[in-house]
């Protein structure tokens, strides 16, 4: 046996001990010694293995499988610039402290500093990871315990000489995952009830913050991807709301999770005139940028009645505001992106799940979420770390990968953001296929900043080409490439029926909308009142 060969083994002998039980795999060269080792692994039942072409598609494929499961994910890839395409999938799994292994195979160091082809310096090449370099050699001590504890990227670097394939099958050892021994519960903090307070829930808040806001009787302003936002408490349209009167009486705010999606979120956050409380705070988002006045992992609400005409004058409020949301969107007569949100949280159950891209789609369904029964919320997942487009495609496939036949998944998302990982579509014939349905709204270009500043009548004469960036691609055609079944809809009737019928597999739902008009109706979203 080669000492490549037993390095391969050994690696993913550790992988499978840490817990691992989906790997992806970008073929190469260099990493062969890994990629045999885990299709025995693959074989022998251990894992799933799962094989893309493109690095980067591969790096957000097991950043969904990762997200949705819980578990550490591997994903491995040969030298030089597939490596580098490993770096943003890497990023987001720091942000959001997923357990993503990189295993990439390198040249040995002798030919490092060389000019040897496809060599360059791999070690500290993805941000923000834990890093191991590892050589062939009698004893190669790769760390489980680390693995184990891992939250957010490592970067396994494996250093591989010829030969590189071998010359005898392998099976790996059983084995039973040890999961990390789990943290102790702090004593909680007391919060006094006193003043009039909000609990705002951004990304991956958890249910501690519905739970918090139900039993002091607060209302809750929960982002669709908090795990929070359901229960009687969660205030739908609760963005406009902060536009109104009543924020302006808000005295305190209780932040659980990221909170990213709305600038008036960010201004009650910013007033010096609120006290802010963490909930949880949590080092991956520390320091806040705004003023926090007290922190804790763990509170408790002080003694005292609830305010029971504070919790009521917001939740129906926030009743009233969605219902004339509602009403301004259905007189358009066109089908709006927001009306599409609104039809895809209706369609999804207690059983499914629902990932949603960056930009507009994520704040469209911020918009029109109606927050559901706890006992019928469906769980809501984004890569809302970093919040950028790259591999949502991907990254939505291993959430559905991931999440299996509990129930169905659908992945919201804009023209834009399919279209830069679009290859994330493109499957081998022997690949683990999910129950997918991807619902592409398509205006024909970044809709998202014509409602910044840039989107203003003062630049009009550069914003298609600046920042509208029409494509005028066929989404039709481009998913014929990769026998991906396509259904474009051109109104809620349309896409209500669609999303009743899923095709099975992956399957692509395309809403076309206009953009013309964006900037105007949330203009007029925004001015609505209760």
């Amino acid at each position: 046996m080669s000492d490549s060969t037993q390095l391969a083994r050994q690696v993913v002998q550790a992988l499978l001990d840490a817990g691992v039980r989906e790997a992806v795999l970008a073929p190469g060269s260099r990493n062969a010694p890994l990629s045999f080792a885990l299709l025995a692994a693959d074989r022998a039942g251990a894992l799933r293995l799962h094989t893309r072409i493109d690095e980067r598609s591969a790096g957000f494929l097991a950043l969904g499988l990762a997200r949705t499961s819980g578990r550490p994910v591997a994903v491995s890839c040969t030298s030089g610039t597939a490596v580098a395409n490993l770096a943003p999938a890497a990023l987001e799994a720091h942000h959001e402290h997923l357990p993503w292994i990189a295993v990439t195979a390198d040249r040995p160091l002798r030919l490092r500093g060389t000019s040897a082809n496809q060599t360059t310096e791999q070690v500290g090449l993805l941000p923000r990871a834990e890093v191991l370099d590892l050589a062939a050699g009698d004893e190669v001590d790769v760390p489980v315990g680390a693995l184990l504890a891992a939250r957010g990227p490592v970067h396994l670097n494996v250093q591989f000489d010829e030969p590189l394939t071998p010359v005898d099958d392998w099976v790996p050892r059983p084995t039973t995952a040890r999961p990390p021994a789990p943290a102790s519960t702090p004593e909680p903090k007391v919060l006094a009830r006193g003043p009039r307070t909000v609990v705002v829930a951004g990304d991956g808040a958890g249910p501690a913050a519905r739970l918090l806001a139900e039993q002091a009787g607060w209302p809750l302003l929960a982002e669709p991807s908090s795990g929070a936002r359901a229960g009687s408490h969660a205030v739908p349209a609760y963005r406009v709301l902060l536009g109104t009167e009543l924020a302006a009486e808000v005295e305190r705010v209780v932040v659980a999770g990221h909170p990213t999606l709305s600038r008036p979120v960010a201004r009650l956050l910013g007033r010096e005139d609120v006290e802010v409380v963490d909930l949880a705070p949590d080092d991956r988002w520390q320091p806040r940028p705004f003023p926090v006045v007290d922190s804790a992992p763990v509170w408790r609400v002080g003694d005292g009645a609830p305010d029971l005409e504070w919790l009521d004058r917001w939740r129906e409020a926030g009743r009233s505001l969605a219902a004339r949301v509602r009403a301004l969107l259905r007189a358009e007569g066109d089908v709006t992106p927001h009306e599409v949100a609104g039809v895809v949280a209706g369609a999804v159950g207690a059983r499914d799940l629902l990932f949603v891209g960056p930009s507009n789609p994520v704040r469209d369904l911020d918009l029109m979420m109606t927050p559901p029964p706890v006992d019928r919320s469906a769980r809501v997942v984004a890569n809302r770390g970093l919040a950028g487009i790259d591999g949502v495609v991907s990254s939505a496939i291993g959430a559905a990968l991931a999440h299996g036949a509990e129930g169905r998944t659908i992945a919201l998302m804009g023209d834009v953001t399919f279209l830069h990982d679009q290859g994330g579509l493109v499957l081998g014939p022997h690949e683990p296929r999910p129950n997918l349905t991807l619902v592409v709204v398509n205006d024909d270009g970044g809709s998202i900043f014509s409602l910044l500043e840039q989107g203003g009548a003062d630049h009009a004469h550069a914003f298609e080409r600046l920042f509208g960036t029409p494509h005028g691609v066929d989404l039709a055609a481009l998913c014929a490439a990769t026998r991906t079944p396509h259904w474009r809809v051109e109104s809620v009737a349309e896409l209500e029926h669609a999303l009743s019928q899923p095709a099975g597999g992956i399957e692509v739902v395309e809403v076309r909308v206009r953009r013309d008009n964006r900037r105007e109706i949330d203009e007029r979203v925004r001015n609505l009142r209760p």
